[in-house]
């Protein structure tokens, strides 16, 4: 038997990229059986939760209700079932069973389905799956061996879905994490196109104004100066694909930080090649901002407020002082306060207190 006629193994294996899931496989898998449903359940790792497709003619309304009423749940013994050997109706449905014996009765007869065909199996994470075909009298033999051929294809295909599930789940996590940071990373041909970037980074162009998604997806910078610095930094690395890492201000208020370096891994899963990878930083808050924030959490005024701020970044009293146009002694007196009122006992102290507190999370 050659299961890919038609294009069955294909659409196993591109089903985990569809929604539903393996919709065209199980499409394709009742017309190649000839039967009236086939079904696809799975039950992720370490979840109670079973996920059930199929492929069929939709239940009756009467019959749905009749089953969410009655049965809630298919109560064939699936999970009783030996790993990869195929099961009749007839093998699953214990003849002493009443609940049993009146889902075929009362749920499964009206349906058509008098005969079926059943495989279960594992994927090496832990993951139990059972394809099933169900109908009339052609779901036979022929029905069953082409389940048993297909079980080593559903056990990658499986096993696949799990690791690209694992994968979108590290990779939101992650998303999360540089949000909450405002930071993250995009890569650039040698036209300074976006090839790729962290999911934030679209709102980031929106709310700063700073940089932008240009025409044909250029990085375009606000300010010239930076683009033509920028678009000549990629062009260099383009050219012999080293130089040294260069780090870009793009803002002071509020501060935003950009590190451009060559970038030398190569992608099979993108049309255009990076040639550059850009770390972007910043603060979505401006000074008054935070200095508002400050005013909040530590109750401080607003003139002890800005020279916190101004200590967190790395001024001295003295440079504070003169920042904010306050004579040393004033700062100094201010200081004294903003300790008192933090529960910090020296500069370094202060600093940690302020930028380890929920305004780095704000």
């Amino acid at each position: 038997m050659r299961l890919d006629d038609g294009g069955l193994l294909a659409a196993l294996h591109e089903g985990m990229f569809e929604q539903p899931l393996w919709h065209g496989f199980l499409e394709k898998l009742r017309t190649r059986s000839g039967a009236g449903y086939a079904s696809l359940a799975f039950r992720p790792v370490d979840e109670e939760r079973l996920v059930e497709l199929y492929a069929g003619p939709p239940t009756p309304l009467h019959l749905d209700r009749l089953f969410n009423e009655k049965y809630v749940r298919d109560p064939l013994p699936y999970r009783r079932m030996r790993e990869a050997r195929v099961y009749t109706l007839d093998e699953l449905l214990d003849p002493g069973d009443a609940v049993q014996q009146g889902y075929r009765a009362e749920f499964l007869e009206p349906l058509g389905i008098t005969n079926m065909r059943s495989v279960r199996v594992t994927e090496p994470s832990g993951m139990d799956a059972w394809l099933s075909c169900a109908g009339g009298r052609e779901v036979g033999s022929g029905v069953g061996a082409m389940l048993t051929a297909l079980v080593p294809n559903l056990r990658i295909a499986l096993r696949s879905f799990v690791a690209f599930e694992r994968e979108k789940f590290r990779s939101s996590v992650n998303s999360e994490a540089f949000g909450r940071l405002n930071f993250g990373w995009l890569t650039l041909d040698a036209q300074c196109r976006i090839v790729d970037m962290t999911p934030h980074l679209e709102q980031l162009f929106q709310r700063s104004k700073l940089l932008r998604r240009g025409r044909y997806d250029r990085l375009t910078p606000a300010s010239p100066a930076v683009d033509r610095e920028l678009t000549a930094l990629v062009k260099s690395f383009a050219a012999d694909g080293e130089g040294r890492p260069r780090a870009i201000n793009l803002s002071r208020d509020p501060l935003m930080d950009m590190l451009v370096r060559p970038f030398h891994d190569r992608s099979l899963s993108t049309q255009s090649v990076p040639v550059a990878i850009a770390y972007i930083s910043g603060d979505r808050w401006s000074q008054a901002d935070r200095c508002d924030q400050l005013v909040d959490l530590f109750g401080l005024s607003p003139s002890e407020a800005r020279l916190a701020w101004a200590i967190a970044q790395g001024m001295s009293i003295s440079e504070a002082a003169a920042e904010l146009g306050l004579t040393v002694e004033t700062a100094r007196n201010y200081s004294k306060k903003i300790y008192a009122k933090t529960g910090a006992r020296g500069q370094a102290e202060l600093v940690r207190n302020i930028l380890t507190s929920v305004l780095a999370l704000a």
